[in-house]
């Protein structure tokens, strides 16, 4: 290939120039926002909340910037392991899992770290511009039109032999191609209500080696009443913790300072002993997410080749299970693989999102199969939900105490495998095992 463009030079959009760039002679990348170089200029809301990057999330993005882990480390950001890294379902602390790794940074700062590497590549420039549109040859997607920041000219066009869409959910590919008679892109949407919240607090050695902390609801009626209140903490660059509480329809948090304290005084043992021990620092920032959605490119009839769509351009889900950034990561690897195999660009990205569906379909169903649990959340309920909720039910139940159901739990939990592996009837009878003994 000659050029690529890619449409969004936010984490996803630089990932996806980075595998572009193994590949094709020059990578250009839109963005229309002056990040700056901390990562901190022109921002989103959504990007100054605390984000998780999941444990395969850290394995890609070290094979792709091989040696960032330590570069992040060395600059503030920490970097946590078994019991650094803990998860409570219904307050109850889940066991440490041996190959689960995370880091505690913050989006801005991670990204910060992935543009440098990205932008340091010979073939990869940055052009602060808005895309516009799409430019088609034939039965292809031949460009894109853009409007440069600065520019005397309203409009530019540039060739490429191929453009990929990562600017985000509200990215406007999928109208554009409607518009341009080629079909509209069938979309899943789940409506969940969700609020959440982030604030800064000064961080001593009040939580020992604590790198993550997490806390969410689970199944109740499996447990011993306990803390239920959603949130997570995390250990972050500039000696601070990030800690965000979540709330959703009418139990969203606010910006009020002493709701966020009260919220996190009746979370978890770590987020209470941040709450009471330090200070906070700056403001708290809100967020609401109201519905999760995923665009099925691969079940669309007409769509034309050289176009890729990765990011929450593809399928954006419930930000409360951590798992976007990773999702980019991965969809990455999949363009990776879909460039290396010597694909034809002038025919449909079939097969690139075939791969990408795989991820998504997974994230899709974890994150979708829980939220059905809240009261407020009214569907799209997926064929056989009783069934499946139920059985969730008893394998999550049966993870906080048996170690092996909690390993392969947690796998799925950071996408290191898929959820099917915990549908199996083996893992299923071992969860009843587990059950009948702790009923008993």
């Amino acid at each position: 290939m000659r050029r690529a463009i890619v449409m969004g030079g936010s984490f996803a959009g630089l990932n996806a120039a980075q595998a572009l760039s193994q590949h094709v002679e020059e990578v250009v990348v839109l963005e229309p926002d002056d990040i700056g170089e901390d990562g901190l200029g022109e921002r989103s809301p959504h990007r100054t909340q605390l984000h998780a990057l999941l444990a395969m999330g850290h394995t890609q993005i070290e094979s792709r910037f091989p040696g960032i882990t330590q570069e992040l480390v060395e600059a503030g950001a920490r970097l946590g392991q078994g019991r650094d890294v803990q998860f409570y379902v219904d307050g109850v602390c889940r066991p440490p899992v041996d190959g689960i790794q995370m880091l505690g940074a913050s989006r801005p700062f991670l990204e910060a770290a992935v543009r440098r590497r990205v932008l340091a590549l010979g073939n990869v420039r940055l052009v602060h511009g808005h895309a516009r549109g799409l430019t088609f040859d034939g039965e292809r997607v031949s460009g894109a039109r853009f409007s440069e920041a600065g520019s005397p000219h309203p409009e530019q066009m540039l060739d490429a032999d191929l453009v990929v869409d990562a600017m985000g959910r509200s990215s406007r590919v999928a109208t554009w191609l409607e518009e341009a008679g080629r079909g509209r892109v069938p979309t899943d949407r789940m409506r969940v209500d969700l609020g959440y919240a982030t604030a800064s607090f000064t961080r001593g050695d009040e939580l020992g080696s604590t790198v993550i902390a997490h806390s969410a609801p689970g199944p109740a009626s499996n447990y011993q009443p306990g803390l239920t209140e959603p949130g997570a903490l995390a250990a972050v660059e500039g000696g601070r913790w990030s800690v965000v509480v979540a709330g959703y329809a009418d139990q969203r948090p606010t910006d009020d300072v002493e709701d966020f304290l009260a919220r996190m005084r009746r979370c978890v043992g770590p987020i209470r002993t941040v709450a009471q021990a330090c200070s906070m620092i700056g403001k708290v920032e809100t967020f609401n997410f109201r519905e999760s959605q995923r665009r099925n490119y691969h079940g669309c009839s007409h769509l034309p080749g050289g176009l890729v769509v990765l990011g929450d351009a593809l399928a954006s889900v419930n930000p409360v299970y951590g798992q976007g950034l990773t999702l980019a990561a991965l969809q990455a690897h999949c363009l990776d693989r879909y460039l290396g195999s010597g694909a034809d660009l002038h025919e449909p990205a079939t097969a690139y999102f075939r791969r990408a569906s795989a991820f998504v379909d997974a994230a899709w169903q974890l994150s979708t199969t829980a939220d059905l649990a809240q009261p407020h959340v009214l569907g799209p309920y997926p064929p056989g939900y009783r069934l499946m909720k139920w059985a969730g039910d008893k394998i999550t139940g049966a993870s906080v105490t048996d170690p092996e159901i909690n390993d392969l739990f947690m796998n799925v939990v950071h996408m290191k495998v898929p959820p099917r592996q915990l549908t199996s009837p083996a893992v299923l009878l071992r969860a009843l095992r587990v059950g009948g003994r702790r009923d008993a």
